[in-house]
């Protein structure tokens, strides 16, 4: 995992507040993916943004996160994943979206 600036591990939500810029480091963490894939509000944007200034923890969290997308793209780039994948993937997120719900 990931240590916060403030010392704390982002996903330990129990009693310390792990705040910065107004957005609490495991939040920030579980946001990173939509930051990187632009698919997150402009208020949003802006919160994870001044947290990751604010916070070095999770600002190195968010560097690796991107190289990791960033490898990806190189790698996997015009390939397609085979059908037999998607559809287990598919029935994953499905049961991930039943369960939270």
């Amino acid at each position: 995992m990931t240590e916060c600036s403030c010392g704390g591990d982002p996903a330990d939500r129990a009693g310390a507040d792990h705040s910065h810029a107004g957005a609490d480091c495991a939040e920030v963490i579980a946001e990173v993916w939509t930051l990187l894939d632009g698919e997150c509000t402009a208020e949003t944007r802006e919160k994870l943004r001044r947290h990751l200034e604010a916070c070095p923890g999770c600002f190195r969290h968010y560097g690796i996160e991107e190289r990791i997308k960033s490898l990806i793209a190189r790698k996997c780039s015009g390939e397609k994943a085979p059908d037999s994948l998607r559809e287990r993937l598919r029935l994953e997120i499905s049961r991930t979206i039943i369960i939270r719900g």
